[in-house]
């Protein structure tokens, strides 16, 4: 269900079956000549697409404009968009503190970008756990005031903690692909991995007549790619994800 087309009454009927809410995050980053610049949020809103046939979930409008950086090229005529982490982080606390004053509690955001790295964390998903916190920590104080943790009835947050039912567990971050998912299959950048997957959820975003032999470094491998293994990382990628977000 798209929460742009929720009537009101449909809001309040998600929030009581404590649905999860998917806030899919990205960025327009240069993945080569052969890739559209917006790879690592049309990996999550596609993969979303099929996720939704599967199991009952709240999808919100997509955040593409997260830390792409320039690590990769310079952004003059390659298309890489990069905000900084440092205004990300008090834009990501507005966005959740608007989603649990609505009523949500079961809350998540998917990234794909810079996720090989995710248990360390990298600019953009760092810049949103960092505005989950701060939006559940103020939240909190807002709505049960100050020493809301040592009261009474916080007695069995240890307890809560470890089922992950307790307030910190209202808003959490994923990437795309685990752990498990990224040593099984050829995690890259515009690579065979990415090209594949992309042609598995969003054709329209690949050309392969433009990739070659004296392409970059990471693009090389490239002309490997195929539909074949698009399509069996990700079903396992929905199948994952159906885990983790039940699992909440």
């Amino acid at each position: 269900m798209r929460f742009e087309f929720m009537l009101p009454h449909q809001i309040k009927e998600e929030i009581t079956k404590n649905t999860p809410v998917v806030l899919p995050i990205g960025v327009m980053e240069y993945h080569g000549e052969h890739m559209a610049v917006g790879m690592d949020t049309l990996a999550v809103t596609r993969v979303l697409d099929r996720l939704e046939n599967q199991m009952e979930v709240v999808i919100l409008p997509p955040f593409s404009y997260g830390a792409a950086s320039y690590a990769v090229a310079a952004p003059e005529g390659t298309g890489s968009l990069h905000v900084d982490a440092a205004v990300l982080a008090p834009l990501a606390e507005q966005i959740f503190t608007g989603l649990l004053r609505i009523g949500f509690r079961n809350i998540h955001g998917i990234v794909h970008h810079q996720t090989e790295n995710f248990t360390s964390g990298m600019p953009t998903d760092l810049a949103f756990k960092t505005g989950a916190k701060q939006a559940i920590f103020k939240f909190l104080e807002r709505t049960e005031g100050e020493a809301w943790w040592g009261k009474q009835d916080m007695s069995d947050y240890y307890t809560r903690n470890q089922a992950g039912s307790d307030p910190f567990n209202w808003i959490n971050l994923h990437p795309l692909m685990d752990c498990e998912i990224i040593k099984n299959y050829i995690f890259d950048h515009a690579g065979e991995g990415e090209t594949s997957l992309l042609m598995a959820l969003a054709p329209e975003g690949v050309d392969m007549a433009r990739v070659s032999e004296n392409s970059t470094w990471y693009t090389k491998s490239a002309i490997n790619s195929s539909l074949e293994k698009g399509e069996q990382v990700t079903s396992q990628i929905v199948k994952n994800l159906m885990e983790r977000l039940k699992s909440q």
